[in-house]
This record gives C-alpha cells, sequence and structure tokens, in this order.
C-alpha cells in the first residue's frame, strides 16, 4: 500500500519552488548550495501547508528537468529533507513528504495560538481583538433572560431567529438598502455562511474569481470544496480594483461566483470606491456572476473624518447579482460566531433548504446577545471601542515597523485590522518560519496567494499596541536579520517571556 495520499507534479512543485525565488536576495548574503537551496524551499511549502503532508513528489530526474538543475543537485537535497524528517521513501513507492516527530502538521489557515503560548510567542497570525467589554458580558445577561420562552422550544431555526432576522433587515434599510427578514440568513459566521453559498452555487470544478491577495483561511475553505480558483490581480497599494481586469476575467473565465473583500480588504486594508463598486456589480451582471461580498470588515473605519462608500449591495437593492455576507467576528468578537448573508429571499430559502444536510442551525443564545446589542445600542458602542482600540494598535505598529524595519514597504489603511506590508527583499516564507524561533508569530504572503504568489510579503494584523508592538517590530527585526545574512537555518535565542 502506498504511503502517500496525494501528489505535486514536477511543474506544480517547480512553480511553487521559484514563486520563493521571484524576490532579489539581499546584497552581501552568503549564496547556499543550489541542493541546500532546494531543500530549503520544499521545506518551507511544508511547513507552510502548500505542500500537503503525506503529498508524493515527482521523481528526481523529472523535478530536474523542469527546475534546469542536474539530478545529483535534486537527489542531494531530497536526501537532505530525508535526514531532517522531512521526507520518506520507499523502492517502487517513491518518496513523499513527511514532518518530523513531535513537530505540528502544518495548517493552511490562520488558527490562532494555544493561550499556553502566549507568554513568550507575540501572535500576530491571527487578525482578532479581545471582547470589548463590559458589552459581551451584558450581552449575554441580556441574552440569557430571554432565553426562557426559546427553552420551550425545539431549538432549531434554520434560517435564524425571527427577531434577529428582522433587526439585520432593518439595519441595511437605515443603510438605504430596503431589505425584508426573507433577504436575511443568520449563519455560524461569516465562514459558514460563504461555505453555505459555495455548496449552493459553485460545485466541485467550478470556477470562483478570487482577489489576489485574498483573505487566507476562504482561500482554504474554496479549495477543500474542490473548485477552481481563479486570481485577479489587485493594484499596487491601496489602490485596491482593476476594473478593466476584473471585466476581462469575468468575461473570458465566466466564474460561476466572484468573491471580493470591498471594505478594508483583508490582507491589503484597500477600500473600494463608489464608481470601484458600481463597476464591479455591472461587470458581474454582465457576465453572469453571482458577485459574494464579504462586509466583515465594514465597521472598522478607523479614521473617523473618512466618508465611507454606498454597499455594495445597494448597486443591486434587489439581490440577483450580489450576495452580501457580515459577521460579528471582527467588529465585535472572534468568539461570537454568529454571520448573516443577505440575498434575493429565492435564495436564501435555497440556503435555508440546503442547510438541513449541514448544522441546521446556529446557536439560540448567540444570535439572542447580538440582537440584544443591537437593539439596545450597546453594538454601536462595543464597536466604538473596537475602532478605537484598533487604531491605536495601528499607529503603534507602524511607528514601530517603521522604527525597526525602515525598508519594509506598505500603505497605511484607513480601515480594518490589516497592514501589508513588502519585506524589503526577503522571503515572507523564511520570516514566518525564523520569527516563530525568536518569538513572532506571522503569516507569509504566499498563504494569501493562488498557487505560491506573494514571496515578498507578511500581514502584519493591529491586534497589539504599545510596548507589545515595539517588541514585535523588534523580534520581526531579529528574524529579518537572520534571513538577510543567510544565518536562518542557524539556532536563534529563544524569546524572552514578554509580560504586557
Amino acid at each position: 500500500m502506498a504511503e502517500w495520499t496525494s501528489a505535486v507534479g514536477a511543474a506544480q512543485l517547480a512553480r511553487l519552488i521559484t514563486s520563493q525565488q521571484e524576490r532579489p536576495g539581499v546584497p552581501g548574503a552568503r549564496k547556499p548550495p543550489a541542493y541546500r537551496t532546494l531543500a530549503d524551499g520544499i521545506r518551507l511549502l511544508v511547513l507552510e501547508g502548500r505542500v500537503p503532508v503525506a503529498a508524493r513528489l515527482p521523481a528526481e530526474r523529472e523535478l530536474a528537468v523542469s527546475l534546469s538543475l542536474s539530478r545529483t543537485t535534486v537527489a542531494a537535497a531530497y536526501e537532505a529533507l530525508r535526514g531532517e524528517g522531512f521526507l520518506e521513501s520507499r523502492r517502487g513507492a517513491g518518496s513523499w513528504t513527511s514532518v518530523p516527530a513531535g513537530n505540528p502538521l502544518p495548517a493552511r489557515g490562520l488558527e490562532p495560538l494555544p493561550p499556553e503560548s502566549l507568554g513568550s510567542m507575540i501572535d500576530l497570525g491571527c487578525a482578532a481583538l479581545p471582547a470589548p467589554e463590559p458589552w459581551l458580558t451584558k450581552a449575554v445577561q441580556g441574552a440569557l433572560e430571554e432565553l426562557p420562552p426559546y427553552a420551550h422550544t425545539h431549538g432549531d431555526y434554520p434560517a435564524g431567529l425571527p427577531a434577529l432576522r428582522r433587526m439585520l433587515a432593518d439595519r441595511y434599510t437605515e443603510r438605504g438598502i430596503p431589505t425584508m427578514p426573507e433577504q436575511i440568513m443568520v449563519t455560524t459566521g461569516a465562514m459558514g455562511a460563504i461555505d453555505a453559498i459555495c455548496s449552493l452555487f459553485a460545485g466541485r470544478g467550478e470556477r470562483i474569481a478570487v482577489e489576489s491577495p485574498s483573505y487566507a483561511n476562504i482561500l482554504q475553505l474554496m479549495r477543500a470544496a474542490g473548485v477552481r480558483l481563479v486570481p485577479v490581480a489587485m493594484a499596487d497599494g491601496l489602490a485596491g480594483w482593476d476594473m478593466n481586469v476584473w471585466r476581462q476575467v469575468l468575461r473570458d473565465a465566466a466564474p460561476r461566483l466572484a468573491y471580493v473583500v470591498a471594505d478594508f480588504h483583508n490582507p491589503t486594508g484597500a477600500l473600494a470606491s463608489d464608481d470601484q463598486r458600481r463597476a464591479m456589480v455591472e461587470a458581474a451582471r454582465s457576465a453572469g456572476t453571482v458577485l459574494v461580498v464579504d462586509e466583515t470588515m465594514a465597521e472598522l473605519q478607523l479614521d473617523p473624518e473618512l466618508e465611507m462608500p454606498r454597499p455594495v449591495c445597494s448597486f443591486d437593492p434587489a439581490g440577483s447579482s450580489v450576495i452580501t455576507v457580515g459577521s460579528a467576528s471582527k467588529a465585535f468578537w472572534a468568539g461570537m460566531r454568529i454571520g448573516w448573508v443577505r440575498a434575493a429571499p429565492d435564495v436564501i430559502r435555497s440556503l435555508v433548504a440546503a442547510r438541513a444536510y449541514a448544522d441546521l442551525g446556529t446557536p439560540v443564545l448567540e444570535q439572542l446577545a447580538v440582537n440584544w446589542l443591537m437593539r439596545t445600542g450597546g453594538w454601536a458602542e462595543a464597536v466604538q471601542i473596537r475602532r478605537d482600540q484598533a487604531r491605536e494598535n495601528r499607529d503603534a505598529l507602524v511607528a514601530a515597523v517603521r522604527r525597526e524595519l525602515p525598508d519594509w514597504e506598505f500603505e497605511v489603511p484607513r480601515g480594518g485590522l490589516t497592514l501589508w506590508a513588502r519585506a524589503g527583499g526577503l522571503s515572507g516564507s523564511r520570516l514566518a518560519e525564523v520569527g516563530e524561533r525568536v518569538g513572532v508569530r506571522v503569516p507569509s504572503g504566499p498563504r494569501f496567494g493562488v498557487d505560491g504568489a506573494f514571496e515578498g510579503y507578511v500581514r502584519l494584523p493591529f491586534t497589539v499596541g504599545g510596548p507589545v508592538a515595539e517588541e514585535a517590530a523588534v523580534r520581526l527585526a531579529a528574524a529579518a536579520r537572520l534571513v538577510g545574512t543567510g544565518a536562518a537555518g542557524s539556532t536563534a535565542e529563544p524569546p524572552r517571556t514578554f509580560v504586557a
């Protein structure tokens, strides 16, 4: 029986490895032997999850041809990986990826660190802030007071609690988009919403257009669903969406869905203008593509003087071309797993019907808590707490990175929770790997791309401020020095425990 569960072709692996080498190296840095560069590249792909564990690698001769290397070089790289525990081989079965004993399996998403790791590690992997107290406690207490009538029912509400559906519909109406409760479905977070939409509209092999870069966890959700991702390049900096490119992709690829984050895009922080939003809806309608708009960052406007554009769905009020997804996770707290979908009534009915084969419904108590917040005005006050905290964190992190890493390039977003930084010509994958050894966890750019793009970038969230932000930048600078001098393979000094 084969020990591998999937296979990576020579051309695909060569493409992934080449993407790691697109950015120029640091002048004066030591250049390792070719076999070592290749072995390090494959090891990083495994550690990042871009090449799965137990994936069969191409034969040495095939990979050598694809990379224009000698077979001896590839054989030496494979042998080095076997010695490090990242490759196993058996005559007749080939070679497949593995991880050394005691190493955690790599994950494609951005999972938060366990609490016991937070003492010595600064976690910049997860773009989420602590709950805005006292509003979480007040919301749960209010929900408990309203729970008894629901406790006498079966508790299954596939479309969501009627009271919360009405509340969400009214909020859209207040934003200038007349909405009925029949156009709302409550979900278990935004991820649950997008999973349901993909399951309904895009079966295996269907095309979905996505921004490039885009939110890593959504990309992985779509990959796991077996769809074909069609990347659409974002413009540089905060310019965002190049509508000529979008029109061409939608026209030529005819994707079933297009996924966009128009409000403080994750990871770049870009904010789409009214003209871009109108053009996006028109292009999707012309191509017969359903536009899925993720509004999870929409309320995180950090610069008070910023005039927000109209919601994307305002250019398609009937919901025939646009499906909107919202969530409490970024604006309030990630532990409040409440999301929602706004769409045409027939789409909502189809989503609700399909839900019978998924999770049946969203927890009642959490729905009551969100409804209590929105009804009492607690939501607005909690969101303001969140904005103030994220703004302070953003300013502290930007100042610290500019001081410690002056050659890193980025534009400061006016909202959201993330900073997208070009890492001064260094490999984002290597920075992520070495960063964990010096006590800072940061996701590399390729997590946010399709098939190895953005090797020269990292994403920095606004989740730490003050002295912690300063220490995070110091540790990132230490990681950058190790990567830039070619000493990334050496044993780094263990991180000191940091208490804010």
